[in-house]
């Protein structure tokens, strides 16, 4: 059973990029974006969508990754022991 009282349960994730992260990228570039240029980029031909749609194959990918190690064989590999050669010295 999950403590549902811990702050990490979660029923759902909702991502989001602002303009104050826009600008923040923009200063990480080396370059200066003011707020309004931040929003007109981010609604330029339809950018805030398609980063939507980027956002949300991103987490679907993460997902399907980790459900596909969840279901991953265990696989174990067995060293064989030492053993002493199996042929024997003709002694004179």
């Amino acid at each position: 059973m999950k403590d549902l009282t811990k702050k990490c349960w979660r029923e759902k994730v909702t991502a989001e990029i602002t303009l104050a992260h826009l600008q923040h990228f923009a200063d990480e570039s080396g370059s200066h974006m003011s707020a309004a240029e931040a929003a007109a980029l981010l609604n330029q031909d339809g950018r805030a969508h398609d980063m939507w749609v980027h956002m949300m194959q991103a987490g679907e990918d993460y997902i399907k990754s980790i459900l596909e190690q969840k279901l991953e064989p265990k696989v174990v590999v067995m060293h064989a022991a030492k053993q002493a050669p199996t042929h024997s010295a003709l002694v004179v």
